[in-house]
């Protein structure tokens, strides 16, 4: 009878490796598919009544999928205080989400209540940094990953993603210290040619990002499950 060995330390320190390569892939997917189904729902629950039925369940559901792709990613390499601080900063700012993300419900149901209004206000800015904090992120991960590829492409998109962010932060920032005071004539023009352009400024400057932001999280995941599934070929 063949006595049982005891795994070695490399032994050991592969199978941690591996299990957190895992949990890094699971956390990829679940921010990938959580991006797009928080900002549909987000939006249905703002304009349309057919999700009423379910309460504020979707918006949990979506905005509490984010933090679990967060919290499975942070598995992964807990040595390093660089990729760990942007990753703090990221969950912080997808926990406000998630306790912000129901005054879109309430809002819905309620719009004439200023609070709610200006709740959704909050969240949508907060949905931003969000968005530009995972960009942070995934730069910080690319650094970690030998791929030099995935991180010469990961560094040159996210600071490009970074840039529309601030940029539409900033875009934010003048409309709203332009429609608090009283409007004169000509801020009023300008206010109203904002409104007219302001879905295409929102696709520019939001979509943009949004989309770049996930196929660096689908390539960034292929990579992790090529490099492993590959390497035990």
């Amino acid at each position: 009878m063949t006595p049982t060995q005891n795994p070695g330390p490399e032994d050991r320190h592969e199978a941690a490796l591996l299990r957190s390569l895992g949990r890094l892939a699971r956390g990829l997917s679940a921010l990938f598919w959580g991006l797009p189904a928080t900002l549909i729902v987000s939006a249905e629950t703002a304009e349309a009544d057919w999700l009423k039925p379910l309460g504020l369940l979707p918006l949990l559901a979506t905005n509490g999928l984010l933090l679990y792709g967060l919290w499975q990613t942070g598995a992964f390499q807990t040595q390093e205080p660089a990729w760990f601080r942007a990753l703090d900063r990221a969950k912080l700012v997808a926990l406000v989400n998630f306790g912000l993300c129901p005054f879109i419900y309430w809002h819905n149901k309620m719009p004439a209540q200023f609070y709610f209004s200006l709740m959704e206000v909050v969240l949508q800015i907060t949905g931003l940094l969000f968005l530009f904090h995972l960009n942070q992120v995934l730069d910080r991960l690319g650094e970690l990953l030998p791929d030099e590829t995935l991180k010469q492409e990961t560094r040159q998109f996210t600071a490009l993603n970074r840039s529309l962010l601030i940029t539409l932060l900033l875009l934010v920032g003048v409309y709203l210290l332009l429609e608090i005071p009283r409007p004169t004539p000509r801020i009023s023009l300008v206010l109203k040619l904002i409104d007219l352009g302001g879905f295409w400024v929102l696709v520019f400057f939001a979509l943009l990002p949004l989309a770049m932001t996930m196929a660096l999280l689908w390539k960034t995941k292929e990579v992790i499950l090529d490099g492993v599934f590959g390497a035990r070929r």
